[in-house]
């Protein structure tokens, strides 16, 4: 068995596909498998998935339901212990990447996950680092990235296969259930896995009244003795954002210094 399955879903961004399959086949640790499933681009990224065929261990391309339903249909096909979900124009940090994470990775945890580079869509980067230790609050506003988590497979068979009737925070639902639910071990990997494309669906503030949503549903489903707890946190931290875009747009000076004193305390 290979350790590690890395799964990218793409639909019609052949030049982020391109930049993806290039971060995995630079790899120095071979103990992997590659996946990519496609949607049926109409964009020439068949024409690239065809390019690369004997670097890429499985591919298709075919029509879909969308995203989760993609990632759900590379689950079902890798054959790793470890599943790393890199979408199209998401990388590997670095050529070593997979070697360092594979060396961490020396005990049966169900998840591990690492850190970010955070691209944003001006061009400008920022890393994000993720807490060693997850609390329930903690998903209240955040989620890991899915593209710097390597999640046992078998959790999947414990759990299911991502919520497919969800556009964007399936993997949300599946952190906050597997660890809160199924008591999923986890472990942070002091390490930066990925270079995440900001362009994603979640990143997109238009889709943000959709993803809220959602997780409202996830609470209400999995999670309904903290729905009032949620909501309460959920418009104490609107409040909260609010009155700092406002600090920032009309007192200058306030700003600065609540910014400087939020750099203190972090």
């Amino acid at each position: 068995m290979k350790k590690i399955s890395i799964i990218t879903v793409n639909f019609n961004d052949r030049e982020g596909l391109k930049k993806t399959i290039l971060s995995v086949i630079e790899q120095s640790f071979t103990k992997f498998e590659f996946l990519v499933i496609d949607g049926g681009s109409a964009d020439g990224s068949k024409d690239l998935l065809e390019e690369y065929n004997d670097k890429i261990d499985f591919w298709v391309s075919e029509p879909d339901n969308g995203i989760y339903h993609a990632m759900n249909k590379g689950i079902q096909r890798a054959e790793g212990e470890y599943l790393l979900f890199l979408n199209a124009g998401d990388r590997l940090h670095h050529s070593t990447t997979l070697s360092e994470a594979s060396k961490l990775m020396n005990k049966p945890v169900d998840i591990y996950y690492g850190d970010i580079i955070y691209e944003e869509t001006d061009g400008t980067n920022k890393k994000v680092d993720f807490p060693q230790q997850l609390d329930f609050s903690y998903f209240y506003r955040f989620n890991l990235s899915h593209q710097a988590s390597f999640i046992r497979k078998s959790l999947f068979d414990k759990i299911g296969l991502y919520n497919e009737a969800y556009k964007i925070v399936s993997d949300w639902e599946f952190f906050i259930v597997a660890i809160f639910r199924y008591d999923a071990t986890y472990q942070h990997l002091n390490l930066i896995i990925s270079d995440y494309d900001g362009a994603g669906i979640s990143s997109n503030t238009e889709n943000h009244p959709a993803m809220h949503k959602e997780r409202d549903q996830t609470i209400e489903k999995f999670f309904s003795n903290f729905k009032n707890d949620y909501q309460l946190l959920n418009a104490y931290n609107d409040k909260y954002l609010k009155q700092l875009l406002y600090l920032k747009s009309n007192h200058k000076f306030k700003w600065t210094l609540v910014k400087g004193l939020i750099k203190l305390l972090r």
